[in-house]
């Protein structure tokens, strides 16, 4: 739990050195961004060990909502970034996996 909120102190630390008024310190706001970044994820992937050896019935919910705000975020990112833009996304590598 630590983790996860050292991880979003730093996500807080990233959008703070986005400011117009700390532009001195703005060569640390991409370390910031990267280090929420990992720090959040080692503290979910903590939690959901815990919770995969200690409430599997948590766990499992918690893996249900984990793949649904993938989805949701993958379409976001799509509708944000590639939509309107008259090019695809290549699904053609995903086929060569196969």
């Amino acid at each position: 739990m630590y983790l996860y909120r050292m991880g979003f102190g730093m996500w807080l630390m990233y959008l703070v050195l986005g400011a117009p008024a700390l532009h001195t310190f703005k060569h640390y706001r991409q370390d910031c961004g990267l280090l929420s970044f990992v720090l959040m994820i080692f503290g979910f992937t903590a939690s959901m060990v815990y919770d995969y050896f200690h409430h599997h019935d948590q766990y499992e919910m918690k893996k249900k909502w984990l793949f649904i705000s993938y989805v949701v975020l993958a379409g976001i990112i799509y509708f944000l970034e590639f939509k309107g833009k008259g090019s695809g996304i290549d699904f053609n590598w995903i086929l060569s996996l196969l």
